[in-house]
């Protein structure tokens, strides 16, 4: 054997045993990024992609394109500018103010706290996308479900709330704290007055499924 042909086959080796070296290196790194995914940053890469998402959560499910992200909840509004919804069958970053910009009127927004979805569906190809590595907004993750329903306070929007049990409530959120919000019910599509008001509520976070806005600005 030629010496010159011992030495290039030696170094072949070890070009192949580098490769595959690098490859298991690469292979572990991508595992262990993804272990250390969080939903809410999937659920932030379907905004730019554009995929119609359907939402199964608890008491309630609804199908559009994700609108907003933020550190526990998700939006979504359907494409004919209304978030679309059904009661769910028994069977087994962007801030607020550009969430009401997301259709012309503000109308149909479905907003879904995280701890209450249970399925997200979408295609396959942006499913995978949403696996990819991506720079996430630092100022919607800070932005929680309290704010958004202390915003729509403020703004004195009519809502319906779909409870996890399926109930559902027409009204208005008069205060948002930390963990629940006073929601006065009345005729859904209403504005708040007293004449109005049936009845005064404090609902827990941890027992909505959907909140979606109704009607216009008031």
């Amino acid at each position: 054997m030629r010496w010159d042909d011992f030495f290039e086959d030696l170094e072949s080796q070890l070009d192949a045993e580098w490769e595959s070296e690098r490859a298991a290196l690469n292979t572990e790194t991508e595992r262990l990024r993804v272990a250390r995914l969080a939903l809410r940053t999937r659920l932030t890469s379907l905004i730019a992609d554009g995929a119609v998402v359907t939402v199964r959560a608890a008491g309630v499910s609804g199908s559009g394109r994700v609108v907003g992200v933020g550190a526990d909840w998700l939006a979504i509004v359907a494409d004919d500018g209304g978030a679309g919804y059904h009661a769910a069958s028994s069977e087994p970053g962007r801030r607020s103010a550009d969430l009401w910009d997301a259709t012309a009127s503000g109308d149909g927004l479905a907003l879904y706290p995280l701890a209450a979805i249970r399925t997200v569906q979408t295609e396959h190809a942006a499913i995978l996308r949403s696996a990819l590595p991506a720079t996430e907004d630092e100022l919607s993750g800070r932005v929680v479900f309290g704010f958004l329903m202390r915003d729509l306070a403020r703004r004195r929007r009519p809502v319906t709330v779909r409870l996890v049990d399926g109930e559902i409530l027409h009204g208005t959120i008069d205060r948002a704290g930390a963990d629940h919000l006073d929601l006065a019910v009345h005729e859904s599509g209403r504005p708040r007055r007293a004449s109005e008001v049936r009845a005064h509520i404090v609902i827990p976070f941890a027992a909505i499924g959907q909140v979606r806005t109704v009607g216009t600005m008031v």
